[in-house]
């Protein structure tokens, strides 16, 4: 991977994560690295299930892959958070 694919893929995790924490309802106690990390993996994951599902490549903007990345970063921040509440 080139250093360009690394700087895309930390700004599209930054905006899917930050995307992510926006669609949960009040206040969640993670740090910046871990929506990050977060978003990332959930970006990747999500490319992965719309390349699955055959809806990765549309004319336009894919809004169902968003959708799907979006949904997949709110999940993964509540499952951090209630790991990181728990210990």
């Amino acid at each position: 991977m080139e250093i360009s694919g690394i700087i895309s893929a930390i700004v599209i995790g930054i905006v899917i994560g930050t995307l992510g924490r926006l669609v949960l309802p009040g206040r969640q106690r993670i740090g910046v690295l871990w929506t990050i990390a977060v978003g990332i993996v959930a970006a990747f994951v999500g490319t992965a299930i719309a390349a699955f599902l055959g809806v990765a490549d549309t004319k336009g903007i894919d809004w169902i892959e968003w959708i799907i990345q979006i949904a997949l970063a709110a999940v993964g921040v509540t499952a951090l958070e209630r790991a990181k509440s728990r210990g």
